[in-house]
């Protein structure tokens, strides 16, 4: 067998999936999950929830000397059933915690017919955090030919020894589920600096704008392929639950699947999507609007409802932003102006998906409540009338102390509670 782990890891790992099933099994689960199907469905004065994602500061939240396992196949399955069960002894927020285990498809990619090669760089307490790519289009004009369409396959067999080989291992204590989020991403500038770097792509906007409309071009046309092809191949599985559509913002609603959906493998229309352009953060929106616009238009159009946006702020591009098709949130980061876009929301269903500034939890070696307390009000009075979710990403530290974001939740909520009190 592929996967082999000894009968100590065995046991312990059992135990563990059974503890991540008592924890879903709680009233308090099924309490958030209607906060969050209320949210995600139009519900009006919805309290808001709290969500800290752990995976940026595992340094701190999943160090060494939490694990157990020694074996390489037994730590993956134990890292994944840590994180939820440490998410809900230790920070406490409004993840649902799962009544099963998520496994995703083994499907490699060949996205782009070429390799692209990283260099990465560890930081001061020799984790790897600076990364660069080795961009293989050094002219667009000259290079474009490199590239090409996009290879999917899936191993269905793999996938589905994998699957046994899980359920044997947990013995009935949590169910195995295959799950995936769309194929084909919809990132597409993400692509465009992976293929080529920022101040390449920046500068063929002006000197090559024939050949960007075609690169553009190219990178939708593969998002849309991949799209196809897994829907063709059968590989969707309902993502309207208990999933995330892009940065732990959680996927709970009726308004999916689609009209005509009769059970089985699901279509594009019945999955929630996401797409985002961080990397077009210097250019104008009129800029955006020629070289970006029309080719995540293309993209978004097959998905059943979209979560757009990630660090970029999401109000110079707004007019082009609220016209993607099927937007359901959109992220509104720290660069974003607050203010306005509580204001373009108002009146609509589309969710303000705030991520606020994650320097208060990991700049200062103890949170300064006060202060973090006055950074939530600040988003509460922007967004009276509108449906919002606190989403804090990019904590890279809490100094060790897991007392921060829990602390952090707990301040959120009293300052929420205030505003949204029955």
């Amino acid at each position: 067998m592929e996967w082999q782990i000894p009968e100590s890891e065995r046991r312990y790992l059992r135990d563990l999936a059974a503890k991540q099933a008592e924890y879903a099994a709680l009233p308090v689960m099924e309490e958030r999950k209607g906060v969050w199907y209320d949210l995600n469905d139009g519900g009006k004065n919805v309290r808001p929830p709290v969500i800290v994602e752990t995976w940026t500061f595992d340094r701190d939240f999943l160090p060494e000397s939490v694990f157990r396992c020694i074996t390489e196949t037994g730590r993956i399955i134990e890292r994944q059933l840590l994180r939820n069960v440490r998410n809900h002894e230790l920070i406490d927020d409004d993840k649902v915690i799962g009544a099963t285990f998520d496994i995703g498809w083994f499907a490699p990619i060949d996205e782009f017919g070429v390799k692209i090669e990283t260099e990465t760089l560890a930081d001061a307490e020799g984790v790897p955090t600076g990364y660069r790519f080795l961009h293989p289009i050094k002219d667009l004009r000259k290079d474009f030919h490199l590239l090409k369409p996009a290879k999917p396959s899936v191993d269905r067999e793999k996938t589905f020894a994998w699957k046994a080989f899980l359920e044997d291992l947990f013995g009935g204590a949590l169910p195995v589920e295959i799950r995936t989020r769309l194929f084909g991403t919809a990132m597409l500038t993400n692509r465009v600096v992976t293929l080529m770097g920022m101040e390449a792509f920046f500068m063929a906007m002006y000197d090559s704008p024939e050949e960007t409309h075609r690169l553009m071009a190219y990178l939708r046309n593969n998002c849309l392929s991949l799209m196809r092809w897994g829907e063709s191949e059968g590989l969707y599985r309902l993502n309207n639950q208990n999933q995330d559509s892009f940065g732990s913002s959680y996927n709970f609603t009726t308004k999916l699947p689609a009209a005509g959906y009769t059970g089985g493998p699901a279509r594009t229309r019945d999955m929630w999507g996401c797409a985002n352009s961080q990397e077009t953060v210097g250019v104008s929106p009129e800029m955006f609007h020629e070289f970006c616009f029309p080719y995540y238009r293309d993209c978004c159009e097959p998905m059943g409802l979209m979560y757009y946006g990630c660090c970029e702020p999401a109000h110079p591009f707004w007019e082009d932003i609220r016209a993607l098709p099927h937007l359901k949130k959109v992220s509104i980061s720290r660069w974003c102006d607050e203010a306005f876009m509580g204001e373009a929301l108002r009146g609509t269903d589309v969710i303000y998906s705030r991520k606020p500034d994650p320097n208060f939890l990991s700049v200062d070696a103890k949170l300064d409540e006060e202060a973090w307390a006055a950074h939530i009000r600040k988003t509460l009075e922007a967004t009276r009338g509108v449906g919002v979710e606190f989403i804090i990403r990019d904590v890279y530290t809490v100094h060790g102390d897991l007392n921060n974001p829990r602390r952090a939740v707990e301040v959120a909520r009293r300052e929420i509670d205030k505003r949204y009190r029955p």
